[in-house]
């Protein structure tokens, strides 16, 4: 197995977490009422905000398959590995990206239950969240051998 991290895998990804990310900043800067009361608005920012997420946990799953032992396909799993193999912060791992994991299974599999409340919260307290997985995956890319990886 290629112990080489793929850039073209990962880079693409990062740009549309960003991408998602500045999106959902512009939702999270109209009033609760106008996410409430724009449908269109409301399920808009879920896209965006599973997007973003399901890009994290793909950027996981390919750095973890390049790690003996680590490979996992489970999300809460993937965001405690992350933390174990130092490729983010431990406790980052087992709490932002685990609460990060959970979420992005509850839009993808009880998305009738969101609550535009709920989502607001979100995308007005939590989107830097992405921002500090971000810099730890760039921080990786540059110094890929301190876990025993290459970039290719």
């Amino acid at each position: 197995m290629s112990k080489a991290l793929k850039r073209q895998s990962i880079i693409p990804r990062i740009d549309g977490i960003l991408r998602d990310v500045e999106r959902l900043e512009k939702f999270g800067k109209m009033s609760l009422s106008d996410l409430k009361s724009n449908v269109d608005n409301f399920y808009l920012t879920q896209f965006h905000l599973r997007q973003a997420l399901e890009g994290v946990f793909h950027i996981g799953e390919h750095i973890l398959s390049r790690l003996n032992g680590a490979r996992s396909t489970e999300y809460k799993e993937i965001a405690k590995k992350l933390g174990e193999y130092k490729v983010v912060y431990y406790e980052f791992a087992n709490t932002e990206l685990v609460q990060m994991a959970g979420y992005r299974n509850r839009l993808t599999h009880f998305y009738a239950e969101i609550t535009p409340d709920e989502l607001y919260k979100i995308i007005n307290e939590n989107l830097g969240d992405f921002r500090v997985f971000v810099k730890a995956i760039k921080d990786l890319l540059d110094n890929p051998g301190r876990l025993g990886l290459d970039v290719e």
